[in-house]
């Protein structure tokens, strides 16, 4: 994976939640490239919130620099159905990025009740939705570049 270029675009409505998923990610990226856990392997972009998340990675996956994009960020349920738009045109919008580019455009955005339950899956642990969507991100680039080989992903 030497020399890929990744990104991390981040909605920044919760800023210490996406500080938090963004230091996942940053740590997950750089342990891909063999790096020293403090490196910032990625470049990271912010927008206001988890709606603008897909058309900041489009932009980013047309650009060509980037092998992959970990979408962060966090929607927290309040009293109206604002939260299930948001959600839902968020996932199929980076799900279109991912179909329509080949660049992975993984989905890193908490979808949960509480702030409890936001910072319990937004680092520290086995819950770090960061870390997860830039894993996932690598594990895709692991299957194309099997492909690409002939072999297999394991």
């Amino acid at each position: 994976m030497t020399g890929e270029r990744f990104a991390i675009v981040a909605a920044t409505f919760y800023r210490e939640l996406a500080d938090r998923l963004i230091a996942g990610a940053q740590a997950s990226f750089a342990e891909g490239l063999g790096l020293d856990a403090s490196a910032t392997p990625a470049d990271v972009f912010e927008v206001p919130g988890a709606f603008e998340l897909p058309l900041a990675a489009k932009y980013l996956a047309e650009t060509g620099r980037y092998a992959g994009i970990a979408c962060v960020g966090a929607v927290i349920r309040g009293e109206t159905d604002h939260y299930d738009f948001v959600c839902g045109e968020a996932a199929r919008g980076l799900q279109d990025v991912q179909l329509t580019t080949g660049v992975p455009a993984t989905f890193g955005v908490l979808t949960v009740d509480s702030m409890d339950q936001a910072i319990a899956r937004s680092g520290g642990d086995k819950r770090d939705s960061g870390r997860h969507a830039a894993d996932a991100v690598l594990s895709l680039l692991a299957v194309r570049r099997a492909l690409a080989s002939g072999g297999d992903a394991r």
